[in-house]
């Protein structure tokens, strides 16, 4: 049986507009955290980028990174078929995913490689799914992390791989199951009323003792002497079952 690749992934940009003719936003970092059977691995990838062009003073007072620190980083065509080959074939796990798909995309275009769509067989959207659970409320990376009760203390600033690592506590968080014995025997309830059937499965079925077992068990009773004190709150409990 085929393990499921998921990778956690984020990353930070110059701006917005990944599509300006004149002087479109660029990649200046990229995270991805390798998951399978919802445990981490080591198989990471964190690269910082170039972006051949300025960054906005906005966008610096989000992510913290200035053109200085990206001085004598790879450009993105350096490191397009690496992360190219990093993402090819996994699922990904993205907060807000049409932001980042978008960006990698763009840069993929650059390069003459195909689409994030095209070698990954699922994007899992984060943010829509954090809608449809929480509606009506505010469902960022801080939001979640502070509902779902994941240790953001370290998150000074946006990063890729901070918010990574975070997204990947929300992830887990969000999408647990937790099923208790009680919680299985009410849906066993439910489900065998609304169909006319006895609401109890086969493997719960009560055997209630005979009168011969009841009669061995007062024998046994007397045999341990008449002092026993519990000799009769016993044998009354096993008569009314």
């Amino acid at each position: 049986m085929s393990v499921l690749r998921q990778i956690i992934l984020d990353t930070e940009t110059t701006g917005f507009n990944h599509s300006d003719p004149d002087n479109p936003d660029r990649m200046i970092e990229f995270a991805g955290l390798e998951m399978k059977n919802r445990q981490f691995t080591d198989n990471n990838l964190h690269l910082y980028i170039h972006p051949e062009r300025d960054i906005p003073e906005e966008a610096i007072q989000v992510h913290g990174i200035t053109l200085d620190k990206l001085a004598g980083k790879p450009v993105f065509a350096e490191v397009a078929q690496q992360i190219f080959e990093y993402l090819q074939g996994a699922e990904l796990i993205i907060h807000n995913a049409k932001f980042d798909v978008g960006f990698l995309n763009a840069e993929f275009a650059r390069v003459g490689l195909p689409t994030v769509e095209s070698i990954c067989p699922n994007v899992i959207d984060t943010l829509q799914m954090a809608r449809d659970a929480y509606p009506g409320q505010k469902n960022s990376l801080d939001a979640l992390c502070l509902r779902l009760d994941v240790d953001r203390s370290k998150r000074v600033l946006h990063g890729a791989l901070i918010d990574c690592e975070l997204l990947g506590g929300v992830y887990l968080k969000m999408t647990q199951t937790q099923f208790s014995l009680t919680d299985q025997f009410d849906s066993i309830s439910a489900s065998a009323a609304a169909e006319n059937r006895v609401p109890r499965p086969e493997y719960l079925r009560v055997l209630r003792a005979s009168d011969e077992e009841v009669a061995a068990h007062e024998a046994y009773l007397d045999k341990l002497g008449e002092t026993c004190l519990y000799r009769q709150n016993i044998v009354d409990k096993v008569t009314a079952e």
